[in-house]
């Protein structure tokens, strides 16, 4: 199972206590990944393409979320405080999606896998909230969706939030195995990518 088209390039730097890995795939489409420099655990996954007039794309998040942004007036722009609000976090051995402001008590949800589509569904009994959930990783491993790796619970805390957690299968832990390594071996390898003036950014590489 390869990691990424022959092709792809790499280019890695830390800054704000996070390792950023920005990859270029042939299709001339992106990703960058974040990983936290302490635990080394998967911050930010983002992806983009280019548009069909050739122009970047809108970032989309698989793991994370955008920050909020400050308008031209320095007034910061951040989705209702009451409509829900879906990310995504990686565990070590599990994906794990977090679904804020869900009130609603633990009987009303259901979860499940629709087997055809391959996505998880989340349905309420009384109809205030339905998402279908992709997991990118097994679509472009084509790995097959299992029943028995998905759980779920709901925390009432606040203004409630659904937690939802799928098992990662033995060959995608392989593959992030296999890219850690990877990725650590390219944090080691000396600074080539030069920065304004010729001047190096702050531990850099690329690949």
């Amino acid at each position: 199972m390869p990691a990424f088209p022959e092709g792809t390039k790499s280019t890695t730097m830390t800054s704000g206590g996070r390792r950023k890995v920005h990859y270029t795939f042939p299709d001339e489409s992106e990703m960058v990944e974040e990983f936290d420099v302490q635990t080394d655990a998967l911050v930010v996954r983002k992806r983009r393409s280019r548009t069909l007039l050739g122009g970047q794309g809108e970032w989309s998040f698989e793991v994370g979320e955008p920050s909020a942004r400050v308008t031209i007036e320095g007034d910061t722009l951040r989705p209702s405080a009451a409509n829900p609000v879906l990310v995504r976090v990686d565990r070590p051995h599990a994906f794990e999606w977090r679904i804020r402001n869900l009130p609603y008590p633990k009987a009303t949800y259901s979860v499940s896998i629709d087997h055809e589509q391959r996505q998880v569904v989340v349905r309420t009994a009384n109809k205030k909230y339905f998402k279908r959930i992709d997991i990118a990783d097994l679509d472009r491993a084509r790995l097959p969706l299992e029943e028995e790796a998905l759980s779920w619970t709901h925390e009432p805390a606040g203004a409630g939030t659904l937690v939802l957690t799928y098992r990662k299968p033995a060959p995608i832990l392989k593959l992030e195995k296999e890219l850690k390594l990877a990725r650590h071996q390219q944090a080691d390898e000396p600074v080539v990518a030069a920065g304004v003036g010729g001047e190096q950014p702050p531990d850099c590489k690329q690949q």
